[in-house]
């Protein structure tokens, strides 16, 4: 079992981080308040406790000089601290790849690496500083940790996005990046100066077309957008985290027969809708050439019928959501469902294009031939 304590425990990466570390069964939090940077006593304590220390805690904006000073100060404090308690865990340092700029950030995040390689040196602690790219994720702050929450919540509020430098970003979501950081509390050989790989890259322009697009389909039309890589589903949860209201209002469309509701529509994977039918109404009639089509009676019971066109064998399903059974739709058969119980029947539909008023591909042929 290893104690893990978290500086900057409440902050975007340190909420993440200190979530997936409750799941580990090989580890122990131990808990960390902002006031401890405070309270040398409470500081020395906490350090202590630990096996290993993933310092978190720190400026990303401001003014130039309190930037700078807070990072350092935090920095040496926290290094007073092991000192005074003569303790030497394994200390995990967040870096970053502005290391390299020229800025005061950048700076102060170069010297708070080198001051505690520099102790680690001294003292034979194990010090693991993680040059880190762009991070992005749930929780990430608009206007201050990346410009992915910038354009999330500026197009999830009907702002508008403005790219001032074309520059390409190297991201890596918070998901995969505590995941990183609980393989370097065991992994030994992860010390000193450490690149942390970004597991995306692309131009500015990429990221927000992307994201203008998540608008336009989720936010204009209800529709799931194609997400076929890791990087489009974590973009598209931080997309998700930045409206206010995770409500949608569905239209509700009613006729003799009952109602439908589109529930999920999707880029790729067509839309599930559900339909409600009253005692001896009877839907379908009608056959598809493409579209591929499965019901499922979650509510009553129904007799769903099918035959293929040219032909004149018809296969009867009898079903009822006391016992759900899937039933599939091959092309070129006509079918059709009928509530045959006393109560409403609810049916669950999915389809694997989403309906098109335009194309519709159904064709009307009554399944039971006179």
């Amino acid at each position: 079992m290893v104690t893990i304590g978290i500086t900057g425990q409440q902050g975007f990466i340190g909420t993440h981080l200190y979530h997936f570390l409750k799941l580990q069964k090989d580890v122990t939090l131990i808990v960390f308040s902002r006031s401890f940077f405070d309270d040398p006593s409470a500081l020395r304590d906490f350090v202590s406790h630990c096996d290993v220390i993933v310092h978190l805690a720190g400026m990303n904006r401001g003014d130039d000089k309190e930037l700078y000073d807070t990072n350092l100060t935090l920095a040496q404090k926290l290094l007073d601290a092991l000192t005074h308690a003569h303790v030497t865990p394994h200390v995990i340092f967040s870096s970053s790849a502005h290391i390299d700029r020229d800025t005061p950030y950048g700076r102060s995040k170069k010297q708070c690496g080198e001051l505690l390689l520099a102790w680690g040196k001294k003292t034979g602690a194990l010090v693991s500083v993680l040059v880190i790219p762009n991070v992005y994720g749930e929780g990430c702050r608009p206007f201050y940790n990346s410009a992915v929450a910038t354009f999330c919540y500026q197009l999830t509020h009907g702002e508008t996005p403005v790219i001032h430098q074309d520059t390409s970003l190297s991201l890596i979501s918070a998901f995969d990046l505590v995941r990183f950081v609980y393989s370097v509390v065991h992994d030994t050989s992860l010390v000193g100066v450490v690149s942390v790989t970004p597991t995306t890259t692309l131009p500015v322009s990429h990221l927000l077309g992307l994201l203008q697009d998540f608008t336009k389909l989720y936010l204009d039309q209800r529709i799931i957008p194609l997400l076929d890589t890791s990087f489009h589903v974590t973009l598209f949860n931080t997309f998700r985290s930045h409206i206010d209201d995770q409500s949608f209002p569905l239209p509700l469309y009613s006729d003799a027969r009952g109602s439908l509701f589109e529930i999920v529509k999707l880029v790729q994977g067509g839309q599930v809708f559900f339909s409600t039918t009253r005692p001896g109404i009877v839907r379908g009639n009608h056959y598809h050439t493409r579209k591929i089509e499965r019901f499922c009676v979650v509510q009553g019971k129904a007799l769903i019928q099918m035959r293929h066109i040219g032909t004149r064998f018809v296969r009867d399903y009898t079903v009822s959501g006391e016992s759900p059974t899937l039933v599939d739709i091959p092309v070129f058969y006509t079918h059709s469902i009928t509530n045959i119980g006393e109560d409403n029947l609810l049916t669950l539909f999915w389809a694997n294009e989403i309906f098109d008023a335009a194309d519709p591909d159904t064709f009307p042929e009554v399944v039971v031939l006179s």
